[in-house]
């Protein structure tokens, strides 16, 4: 088997992101981040049945004086709350978890983040380790120390930044991936080549059925390059008071979207994460044409890839404009200036805007 590949994030609170298969059976790599003899492995419901006994053995096998509980909650958007949250500062008590204690988010964007948030709150900070075993995790929410639960008006509104003190993505993980969340990691992947490099998107093109097939050198691929713009743009900018904010390209709008259905897209008919960000982008392409800065063509050149890549790309029916610009001025992109976008000049250059007229915001999103 080849070695992982390995991206680098530097910075103050640098670390690696170790990309490949087979890493969860890896007790010697899941145990090296590990300071204290102390770990709490945070998954939800489905991941756990698939990984946690493996992991949780691994980590026994490599590190036998370690003390591991478990903190597995329900699956879905919906459960990330201040509540669920109490609940991991509780297991922490539990387990006596000292300052040199180790959270291990096992599993996607959900757990990642309410468990990260965890870890830095707890003892006003402890080390936490990221295993993503979807790839919008293993793309985008893992990496960056970005953590946080939802409230019923928002989503990420109570959080911290807190580095991770490493990743580990195990891509055979992705082998019992629903079709569905394998698409909507996809869009974050798409992302990265909308904002920062147009010669990714036309990878992205070529290789979309690969992708698709989960084929693993392909998937490989888009993942160390994904984490590798992420890797960049963290580095410069670690709290997001400049550039990182790019990131959030789609975001605005696709949390609106999110926030509006109740956070659905796992329990319900609503759109999950990745598909409420591939409509927000498409949106925001839309918005950057409508504005004059790009054009028209580039805006359905990415809706016909997303639609290649299976992902929704307009309004779903039923959810009011008025109502979801409500949201946007609640999101946290928004400043005392107003809305502020993530919007591009063309495929592959985007940048912040801020001041749009709620009018103009309007018009895109009853054009659905």
């Amino acid at each position: 088997m080849s070695a992982p590949r390995k991206v680098e994030v530097s910075g103050e609170s640098g670390y690696s992101i170790e990309i490949g298969p087979g890493l969860l059976a890896d007790g010697a790599r899941l145990g090296k981040p590990l300071r204290g003899r102390h770990a709490l492995i945070v998954s939800d419901g489905n991941v756990a049945a698939l990984y946690l006994d493996q992991v949780a053995t691994a980590l026994a096998e490599a590190r036998p004086g370690l003390s591991v509980a478990r903190f597995v909650i329900p699956p879905g958007e919906h459960e990330k709350t201040l509540e669920r949250f109490s609940q991991c500062l509780h297991a922490l008590s539990e387990l006596g978890a000292t300052r040199d204690a180790t959270v291990i988010a096992l599993g996607g964007g959900v757990v990642g983040d309410l468990a990260g948030f965890a870890a830095a709150c707890w003892m006003r900070g402890i080390d936490c380790v990221q295993l993503p075993t979807t790839l919008l995790a293993m793309v985008d929410s893992s990496v960056g120390g970005k953590t946080a639960v939802d409230l019923p008006s928002g989503k990420n509104l109570v959080g911290a930044f807190h580095p991770p003190r490493a990743v580990i993505a195990d891509t055979s993980a992705l082998r019992s991936l629903p079709d569905r969340e394998l698409r909507a990691g996809l869009a974050e992947v798409v992302k990265y080549g909308a904002i920062f490099d147009a010669g990714f998107l036309d990878w992205l093109e070529s290789h979309a059925e690969a992708l698709l097939a989960r084929d693993d050198a392909a998937l490989s691929e888009a993942i160390a390059r994904s984490c590798a713009f992420k890797a960049d743009v963290v580095a410069r900018d670690p709290f997001e008071r400049g550039d990182r904010a790019m990131l959030n390209f789609g975001h605005t709008f696709g949390h609106a979207i999110e926030t509006e259905q109740g956070y659905a897209g796992t329990s319900g008919d609503g759109l999950n994460h990745g598909e409420a960000v591939a409509v927000g982008m498409v949106l925001a392409a839309r918005l950057s044409a409508a504005l004059g800065r790009s054009s028209l063509a580039d805006a359905e050149r990415l809706q016909r890839l997303l639609e290649r890549l299976g992902l929704p790309v307009r309004i779903p029916a039923g959810l009011d404009p008025q109502a979801l610009l409500a949201r946007m001025r609640l999101d946290k992109k928004a400043d005392a200036s107003g809305l502020r976008f993530v919007l591009w000049d063309r495929a592959g250059a985007a940048r912040i805007v801020a001041g749009v007229a709620d009018e103009q915001v309007l018009a895109v999103l009853a054009a659905g």
